[in-house]
């Protein structure tokens, strides 16, 4: 999951803030809107990747 790709999707700006050696600090900003988006789409994102967890116990237990 690329938390900033899907910052960028939901509306949101992102804004490189500085770098230390080779981290890079960003931040967020927009609107309440955005951040629900963000939150939304963060949720969905995980309750998929739990799914295809699933599938596959699913397809190796019948292996």
């Amino acid at each position: 999951m690329d938390i900033v790709d899907i910052a960028r999707t939901s509306g949101m700006t992102v804004i490189l803030d500085g770098r230390i050696g080779r981290v890079e600090y960003q931040s967020v900003c927009g609107s309440l809107s955005a951040l629900q988006r963000f939150a939304d789409a963060v949720r969905h994102a995980e309750a998929n990747r739990k799914d295809n967890r699933k599938r596959a116990r699913q397809t190796l237990s019948r292996a």
